[in-house]
């Protein structure tokens, strides 16, 4: 079945680029989301951003505090991720209009699918571009000598510097992404079924 955004070039779509901080590696052995940050853009430009920090209902280890600065103390009075998943789908909006973004996104989308679940809504079926794998068949090793966000962002000298916050991360991505779809052109992809095929 073809979507509407099939046809339109990437200038015409909308983005967002999102990015997690979490307790630990995966949904699966209990860790779970402490911010949400996401930047919404279309045509190069910025539409809005979506920030929150969340309270992950366990203690945040110390090793991923000393990465993140994020503390129990800053999430003990903060939204649970059920209040806050439909905030978040509303930011986000129609997956007939929106696809979604992120720097090594199996790892964000495996928590956001877990924490959407656990909430009780059903997850649209966004399509979903990771520009980790996007710099992988872009760039070469003259290029970068690994495609790390902050590998990227100091390549694109992005505005924005990665810093294990969710929308700092975010704001960075979505220069790399910019900086990656410049050097689309040279592969002849322009619309955003072209870009999902490639």
């Amino acid at each position: 079945m073809s979507s509407p955004l099939d046809n339109r070039t990437l200038a015409e779509t909308t983005f967002v680029v999102v990015d997690l901080e979490t307790t630990g590696w995966s949904p699966a052995s209990g860790a779970a989301i402490t911010e949400i940050g996401a930047v919404k853009v279309s045509g190069g430009k910025v539409i809005a951003e979506f920030q929150s920090l969340i309270n992950p209902g366990s203690p945040i280890p110390e090793l991923i505090t000393n990465v993140t600065g994020i503390s129990d103390a800053m999430v003990m009075k903060s939204p649970w991720i059920h209040e806050v998943v439909p905030i978040f789908l509303e930011f986000c909006g129609s997956p007939d209009e929106t696809v979604l973004v992120a720097h090594n996104a199996p790892f964000d989308m495996s928590f956001l699918l877990a924490a959407v679940s656990a909430a009780a809504f059903e997850w649209p079926e966004f399509p979903v571009i990771d520009t980790a794998y996007l710099a992988r068949k872009i760039l070469t090793k003259d290029d970068v000598p690994n495609n790390k966000l902050e590998t990227l962002a100091a390549y694109y000298g992005t505005n924005s510097q990665p810093n294990h916050r969710a929308l700092d991360d975010s704001r960075a991505t979505v220069d790399v992404l910019h900086g990656l779809f410049e050097r689309l052109g040279s592969f002849s992809v322009t619309t955003l079924a072209e870009l999902l095929d490639f």
